[in-house]
């Protein structure tokens, strides 16, 4: 006779167990932090005991004697999915994919899983819409389905029996937040169900070498829904960002154990679906006819590859007591640190000004080689004075008003020569002794060099 599953509260908090549910932790004195879990029979820890999925033999080895051996990547037919990925899909890796409603999560799975479906067993398991309408979807796009396999269900038990049972090896859940466990009594969507749900899935990946796909849902913050460990368990971390207004899509790596992070993927969003963008340093530049006043174009650095991002500030008198500081695509402590700079090293104070700063193109500019190019579009602004469209500015900006180098200085400069620049501002450590061919180059030393020549 199989042993009853035991059902407990955690506190999230302090990690205490309790029989029953409270709205107080008795241990740590935290309101509403218990949360139900399930405690695993004397069989299923003996099963599960060691590596996830690795049933055969827990035995101790010297790690120089294990063969690592050379990963085959599977493609997926979406080139911008496989660099973010770090090549292509590895087999029995988990991959959780989140992003807003309606940025094209279940379409962009889709179109991989028809091309991915030829060669392997596809499923595709809906908890959120039914067979007709992920048919219809699949028509309007003029997808070659006929070899994808469909299940409507959220029984978590039923989805690891039958993708068993079909020996498929890309296993889609569209979405982790729908699917509940019998062993648990919450409801789908809970805590404890999408920990429990996702800790299982993973240990199916790895025993049977399925690629998973989950989908997450994301909080008004923008971060996943549920518990933070769900995105400790899986292989890799996938952000589908983009604006509503805009047909731009970015794709973003978190985290990747079999690739890098902070790799970008850009798509676009038309009637036929997600089209990649082969070109993605184009749409994020200026269309503008004529040179105007707060417009500069930096040479960002996304992955492994460079990109011309178009850069906006807007400088305007304040109506009221305290100035606006709003940024869109930076961190707004970024910009904060950079007024400051510009106020004690380039004598020009910007308090009672509004200043707005804007990355064109739905972008989000994470790294620093994006100070310079700022500070240049503000001071244009204020100023209202043009920078010529064929110049582009990159470098970081430390405290004391240096232009510090960045990473991959003469790669960015090579960028800019391919889309018809003719001059470059950069610090003066990125700069190759021989010059760039076509690029008249001026190094940067100091925020007065740069305040000086524009």
């Amino acid at each position: 006779m199989a042993s009853k599953q035991k059902t407990t509260y955690q506190c999230r908090e302090c990690s205490a167990r309790t029989s029953k549910w409270a709205g107080q932790c008795q241990d740590c004195g935290g309101w509403n932090t218990l949360e139900e879990s399930s405690q695993p029979s004397s069989a299923a820890v003996t099963r599960f005991s060691g590596y996830a999925g690795d049933t055969s033999s827990s035995a101790v080895e010297i790690l120089s004697d294990v063969k690592a051996g050379v990963v085959e990547r599977r493609k997926s037919g979406l080139n911008e999915l496989d660099r973010v990925l770090g090549g292509g899909i590895v087999p029995g890796s988990a991959i959780l994919i989140g992003g807003d409603p309606g940025i094209g999560k279940s379409t962009l799975l889709l179109q991989a899983l028809a091309n991915l479906s030829r060669d392997v067993n596809a499923l595709y398991v809906s908890g959120e819409e039914s067979a007709q309408q992920v048919s219809m979807r699949a028509t309007r796009l003029s997808l070659s389905v006929d070899k994808v396999q469909i299940l409507c269900e959220i029984s978590l038990e039923t989805i690891l029996a039958t993708s068993e049972k079909l020996s498929a090896k890309i296993l889609v859940i569209d979405s982790i937040q729908t699917v509940f466990s019998e062993q648990l009594q919450s409801v789908p969507g809970s805590v404890g169900q999408v920990r429990e749900c996702a800790a299982r899935l993973v240990r199916f990946a790895k025993r049977t070498n399925t690629t998973i796909f989950l989908v997450g849902h994301v909080t008004k913050e923008g971060a996943i829904a549920g518990p933070r460990v769900l995105e400790h368990m899986v292989d890799s971390v996938l952000y589908f960002e983009g604006d509503s207004a805009s047909r731009f899509r970015v794709i973003r790596a978190i985290k990747n154990r079999f690739g890098a992070v902070n790799e970008l993927g850009i798509f676009a969003m038309t009637e036929k679906g997600l089209r990649e963008v082969s070109n993605p340093s184009a749409i994020f530049l200026s269309r503008h006819e004529q040179d105007v006043p707060g417009s500069v174009v930096m040479v960002s650095r996304e992955g492994s590859r460079p990109l011309l991002v178009e850069v906006q500030a807007l400088v305007d008198d304040s109506g009221q007591g305290q100035a606006k500081r709003i940024t869109v695509g930076m961190d707004q402590n970024r910009l904060a640190m950079l007024l400051a700079i510009l106020n004690r090293h380039g004598s020009c104070s910007l308090l009672d000004q509004d200043v707005f700063v804007n990355i064109v193109g739905g972008l989000r500019v994470m790294e620093t080689g994006g100070d310079l190019a700022v500070v240049a579009a503000l001071l244009s602004s204020f100023k209202g004075k043009n920078i010529a469209k064929d110049w582009v500015v990159f470098g970081e900006l430390g405290l004391s008003g240096e232009v510090r180098p960045v990473p991959n200085g003469e790669e960015r400069l090579r960028e800019a020569v391919k889309h018809g620049f003719n001059v470059a501002l950069a610090p003066k450590g990125n700069i190759p002794k021989g010059g760039v061919k076509g690029l008249k180059i001026y190094p940067m030393s100091m925020l007065s060099d740069a305040l000086e020549l524009l």
